[in-house]
C-alpha cells in the first residue's frame, strides 16, 4: 500500500512529468527524479508533524482538517493537493472509493470516526486498538487523495494514538510485513478488522517497549 508510485489512475490527475519517463506526477517543482520528489516530500512531511506535535493537538478533528493537512504538507509540489481526488484509483485488481462519491464516503467517516476522536483518551485499550484499526483501514479503502494516502493515513492514527496517551507510532513492522498489511485491508472490505487490530496492538507494543 505504500508504494503510491504503482497505482493506476485515470484522467488530469494521472499525468505524468514530462521527461521522468511516467515515473513522477505532474508537479509545480518540475521533478522528474522520482527518489529526488520523494526526498521533497519526506521531508515536507517531518515540516507537518512538527507543526502538527510541538504544539497541542487539535480537540477535535473533521475531514477539513485532514485536507488541511495534506494541502500543507504538499501544497508546493502539486496543484491539486489537499483536494479530494477527481480520478479513479487502483492497485491491481483493487479499487478504492469511486471519486465521484468521495465527499459523501469522507463525510460518513466524520461522522462515524472523526466525531469520537475527543473520546478516545477515555477508552480501554482493546475498543481504542479496535477504533484505531477500524478507522484506518476504512480511511484506506476512501483514499481521498490522489497521492500521499499511506502517509496522512499514518499521520491520522498518530494523532488519534497520541490524543488516547500513545504514539506517535512505530510502523516498521507493517513495513516489514507489507503484503499481510495489504491483505488486512482487503479484509476490511468484508468489515472484518481483526487482522488490522493485531497489526495495531503489535505496533503500540512496540512502541511502547522503546
Amino acid at each position: 500500500m505504500a508504494d503510491e508510485g504503482r497505482y493506476k489512475a485515470s484522467g488530469a490527475e494521472g499525468e505524468f512529468q514530462a521527461g521522468s519517463d511516467g515515473r513522477a506526477l505532474k508537479n509545480l517543482l518540475d521533478i522528474t527524479c522520482p527518489e529526488e520528489m520523494a526526498d521533497v516530500e519526506t521531508a515536507l512531511l517531518l515540516k507537518l508533524y512538527e507543526h502538527l506535535f510541538e504544539k497541542d493537538l487539535p480537540s477535535s478533528l473533521s475531514p477539513k482538517d485532514i485536507q488541511d493537512w495534506h494541502r500543507w504538507w504538499l501544497g508546493r509540489v502539486y496543484p491539486w493537493a489537499g483536494s479530494l481526488r477527481s480520478v479513479n484509483v487502483s492497485k491491481g485488481d483493487f479499487h478504492f472509493t469511486v471519486a465521484s462519491y468521495l465527499p459523501k464516503a469522507l463525510e460518513a467517516y466524520g461522522d462515524k470516526y472523526l466525531n469520537r476522536y475527543h473520546t478516545l483518551d477515555r477508552l480501554e485499550e482493546d475498543p481504542l486498538f479496535a477504533y484505531l484499526a477500524e478507522s484506518h483501514v476504512e480511511f484506506i479503502l476512501i483514499h481521498p487523495f490522489r497521492e500521499g494516502n499511506g502517509r496522512i493515513s499514518r499521520l491520522l492514527m498518530d494523532v488519534m494514538a497520541t490524543n488516547a496517551g500513545y504514539g506517535p507510532l512505530d510502523y516498521s513492522l507493517w513495513d516489514t510485513h507489507k503484503e499481510y498489511y495489504f491483505r488486512s485491508i482487503q479484509a476490511g472490505l468484508a468489515s472484518d478488522y481483526s487482522y488490522m487490530t493485531k497489526l495495531v496492538t503489535d505496533i503500540i507494543r512496540q512502541t511502547d517497549e522503546r
